[in-house]
């Protein structure tokens, strides 16, 4: 184990460290945005997943433990993104991938009003951003129904419930507009700089932030009861968690905050960590550990920029053949640039992610999940 902890644990100082094994690409300009993070003021530990990779200004898949104070750009703008696990009430033995691929390609991608006025929530009827809600958005974001592949430890997925002769469903979306809305009502104020904590204005945000993570929630659940529908199934939550938030936190041994850009929280029983749309994805149980700040990898996480993606991928491959994987999986996007972006050859191997956190004592590998088909977007954007 100590040898491992010492392939895998990469220290830059005393209070900023990173996880990766040998195998795990990571990009230097990530490193360098993870020490640069580490100097904001009362910036006190800062830990990078295995899934490292550069984003605007600051790199998502780690960790920022601070005192004293917060930063909402920290958290970003997809406040309350993360991902939902369902249960499908629908028998991998009736699947007919022809037939569910043309169900979930008539879906529209923006839930129709009728529907959203029968299944919004009381307090959410009539939120401002309501017309958002059962609506995955751009990016990252999909729904994908799963199957178990292979049990890797009986015990753990026997305490899971979960029944591996019916599909599965994984559905990573956050807060839409709402975030991005309180995020720049922040930065128009605050800039980058953060807010003390126990002031009003941290209070403010604090409250608006967990406004946010309930409407991320709410917003996963209508978007796994559409797709279920869509397919004449149903089905219930099995595990549910935010990777882009803050709150107050105990580590080593001071009261502070921390922030997760794109970190799953350690605490649940169990989480899923996906790969790729042409990848595994992996049920895990988290080992709650100071060493990462109480967190985890949230994916495979990027290799390449977006902007790269289409130059890279556009003589090799069309749209057409990027909708099938390696895996005999199915991919909807009627979006071609999209289709480029989150094509399966821009991720790292969600393997070396899995290996890097197995072989440091940080999760247990519950099972593997084989992707069945991934919706990402019939054309309309919201």
């Amino acid at each position: 184990m100590d040898w491992y902890m010492d392939k895998c644990v990469h220290y830059l100082s005393d209070s900023v460290c990173y996880i990766a094994s040998d195998n795990t690409w990571i990009e230097s300009k990530a490193i360098q945005q993870l020490e640069t993070t580490a100097q904001l003021p009362d910036m006190a530990y800062v830990a990078g997943m295995p899934d490292l990779h550069p984003g605007r200004g600051y790199p998502i898949g780690a960790a920022f433990f601070s005192v004293n104070r917060f930063y909402p750009a920290l958290v970003g703008n997809d406040i309350g993104c993360g991902m939902t696990l369902f249960q499908t009430e629908f028998k991998n033995s009736k699947l007919n991938l022809d037939k569910v691929e043309k169900q979930l390609s008539e879906m529209s991608d923006i839930a129709p009003s009728e529907w959203l006025e029968a299944h919004l929530p009381t307090e959410m009827q009539n939120h401002p951003y309501a017309g958002s809600l059962g609506s995955i958005g751009g990016g990252n974001h999909f729904a994908e129904f799963q199957q178990i592949d292979q049990v890797l430890n009986e015990t753990l997925f026997a305490e899971s419930g979960i029944n591996k002769k019916q599909l599965l469903l994984l559905v990573h979306s956050g807060s839409r507009g709402l975030g991005q809305s309180i995020l720049r009502a922040h930065t128009e104020q605050f800039g980058h700089k953060g807010l003390v904590a126990n002031t009003e204005e941290a209070n403010e945000y604090l409250q608006a932030h967990n406004n946010a993570l309930d409407y991320a929630k709410i917003n996963r659940r209508l978007i796994g009861e559409r797709m279920m529908r869509q397919i004449r199934t149903q089905g219930g939550v099995i595990s549910d968690v935010n990777h882009n938030l803050v709150e107050p936190c105990e580590l080593h041994g001071q009261q502070g905050w921390l922030h997760r850009k794109g970190a799953t929280p350690a605490h649940h029983d169990m989480v899923v960590i996906p790969g790729s749309r042409g990848d595994y994805s992996y049920i895990v149980k988290p080992i709650v550990s100071e060493l990462s700040l109480h967190s985890l990898p949230h994916g495979a996480g990027r290799k390449w920029m977006r902007t790269e993606c289409k130059g890279r991928l556009s003589h090799r491959f069309t749209p057409l053949q990027l909708s099938r994987t390696a895996l005999g999986s199915r991919i909807i996007c009627a979006n071609k640039q999209l289709i480029y972006e989150e094509a399966p050859q821009s991720y790292k191997s969600i393997e070396t992610v899995i290996e890097s956190m197995v072989s440091i004592g940080l999760i247990e590998v519950i099972a593997r999940l084989k992707p069945v088909i991934t919706y990402k977007t019939s054309g309309e954007m919201a």
